[in-house]
């Protein structure tokens, strides 16, 4: 009975906290007559704010999903797509933070792009007055979202995808003389983007509410709608509470009407996809530049992975490196030494946060998954809605009502109340590694084990769990992997008083020592990898005489 429940308590825990969230937001908006939507009325840069929320939301979700298309399109089933595969678990392993670092180290002003070409190809010789980073368009900063948010994207394409079906499609569409390109789009596609389409909606609402990345990337003057709101709600002025709240519904209007926006712009793209099937046309000629394209996409990630990695690393140990100087006049730990005393409780309360946050995740999946298979259940598309509210849902619309609820129960500035904020991030994506491998174990095993008299508490742990063994761990690093990335939950309901490797390099963002932020955000990119590191690692070892259980 607690097993077939187990369900529904998870998706209570899913939308619980956002649901008392907002509850908590809109109470002080409302308070004295509207006064926070007065002040917001009254604020000169709201008018840009939230038109850069759209703009960098919208473009950089369309330039996603549209790369994500081309790749799929243009390599899946070939030889081209393996190494594409292979770079998913590093990109999404790494935290937005670190990515919009490395980013920024790559192509600002005095940054290795530019160095990397000065003085021989420039003239330049000093940092050029050129606004690459934090430009008032938000350029950047769509950049950085698009990069970390493709991945994302092609897993759950990869997730849904059926290979011998898609197969069997675009083999009809060549028999009919259509490219590659326009044979995916025709027939492939119109299938595959029901089952992206909450992902993508996830994708939009984060990109519009980004606080981690706008602080980094995006513009200043005014900054993003929900960077504002960032502020407003850790200013020490109580007074500025009702403007944050109604600046945080005034975040979750937009990103409603973007959805809807999102929601008329799929229709449109039906009717375009019909009309190209009905047109004739087989646009052969697309398949030898999208193939290109695709390739210079898949490399251009490969090489800017490497490169962002390698320029934070150079930059934590260099001890001069002047503009415009490719690489640093000599190397120095001076850097390491003196982060230290900072680096070492980041660690730790970033590693205690993201464990009792992953773990608990990890079991509920566990509970709802033998559940659907002991008692039959399916996942509805309301039940996958309610699962995916926390990442629907922005974060700043809901979050600074979690903060005053904490703040009235005593529970703010503490590790637990924040692992518990962490858990609603991290469950979906536990939930999204797990539930294909899971759902995906050949059921004529338990069948034989039931047939030799196992229960079914005895195919649970003799059984399912040392054949899932490898994607557990993966889904475990997953879950490390996004706990370790949350700037804004620990922010707002840590109080500033829980000190991790994210709100630690996000705050050293902003300031000129490139060696300590080069520092903490490597920490924060080497431990993901390290989980990651660990999942491979441990199933090999533990099954190195069984090559059956390790394929």
């Amino acid at each position: 009975m607690i097993l077939a429940a187990l369900p529904r308590l998870t998706l209570a825990l899913m939308a619980l906290p956002v649901l008392a969230g907002l509850a908590g937001t809109v109470g002080p908006a409302l308070a004295g007559g509207g006064a926070g939507f007065r002040a917001l009325l009254g604020w000169p840069g709201l008018g840009q704010a939230a038109a850069l929320s759209l703009v960098t939301g919208l473009g950089s979700t369309l330039l996603a999903l549209g790369l994500c298309l081309l790749l799929l399109a243009a390599l899946y089933g070939t030889p081209g797509f393996a190494p594409l595969r292979r770079l998913l678990a590093p990109l999404l392993a790494l935290p937005h933070a670190a990515a919009a670092l490395a980013l920024a180290f790559l192509v600002a002003p005095s940054g290795w792009v530019l160095r990397l070409v000065s003085p021989w190809a420039t003239g330049w010789t000093d940092p050029p007055d050129l606004l690459l980073l934090n430009d008032p368009m938000g350029i950047a900063l769509m950049l950085g979202l698009t990069v970390k948010e493709l991945p994302f994207l092609l897993l759950m394409a990869l997730a849904a995808l059926r290979q011998d079906r898609t197969e069997r499609l675009m083999t009809v569409a060549a028999t009919l003389g259509h490219g590659r390109v326009a044979g995916f789009v025709l027939t492939v596609w119109p299938g595959l983007y029901p089952q992206l389409r909450l992902p993508v909606y996830a994708v939009l609402a984060y990109a519009m509410t980004s606080v981690d990345m706008a602080m980094i990337l995006g513009p200043t003057l005014p900054p993003t709608l929900s960077q504002q709101v960032a502020l407003w709600q850790m200013a020490p002025d109580l007074a500025q509470g009702p403007l944050a709240a109604a600046g945080a519904l005034t975040q979750l209007a937009l990103v409603l009407g973007a959805l809807g926006l999102w929601r008329g712009a799929e229709a449109l793209g039906r009717a375009a996809v019909a009309a190209w099937a009905v047109s004739g046309r087989r646009s052969v000629w697309l398949d030898a530049p999208a193939r290109r394209l695709a390739l210079a996409t898949a490399g251009g990630l490969w090489l800017g992975l490497a490169a962002g990695i390698a320029a934070l690393a150079l930059w934590s140990v260099a001890a001069e490196w002047r503009f415009p100087d490719a690489l640093p006049a000599r190397l120095t730990s001076a850097g390491w030494t003196a982060a230290l005393p900072g680096l070492i409780p980041a660690l730790s309360a970033t590693l205690m946060v993201a464990l009792a946050a992953s773990l608990p995740a990890l079991v509920l999946v566990l509970g709802c998954l033998e559940a659907e298979t002991r008692h039959g259940l399916t996942a509805t598309p309301r039940a996958m809605a309610l699962l995916y509210l926390p990442l629907l849902v922005p974060q700043i619309a809901f979050l600074p009502g979690l903060q005053r609820l904490a703040l009235a129960t005593g529970a703010e500035g503490t590790w637990p109340a924040v692992a518990a904020a962490h858990l609603a991030f991290v469950l979906p994506y536990v939930f999204l590694s797990l539930s294909g491998p899971y759902r995906g174990l050949d059921a004529r095993l338990s069948l034989a084990g039931r047939s030799l008299g196992a229960s079914e508490q005895r195919l649970f742990w003799r059984l399912r769990l040392p054949l899932l063994l490898a994607p557990l761990l993966t889904a475990l690093a997953v879950g490390i992997a996004v706990s370790i990335g949350q700037y804004l939950p620990t922010l707002l309901i840590g109080g500033g008083r829980v000190v991790t490797v994210t709100t630690e390099a996000v705050a050293l963002s902003s300031g000129g020592n490139r060696r300590f932020t080069g520092a903490f955000a490597l920490l924060q990119m080497l431990l993901p990898a390290l989980a990651f590191g660990i999942a491979i690692a441990v199933p090999r070892v533990l099954w190195r005489n069984r090559r059956g259980m390790r394929a």
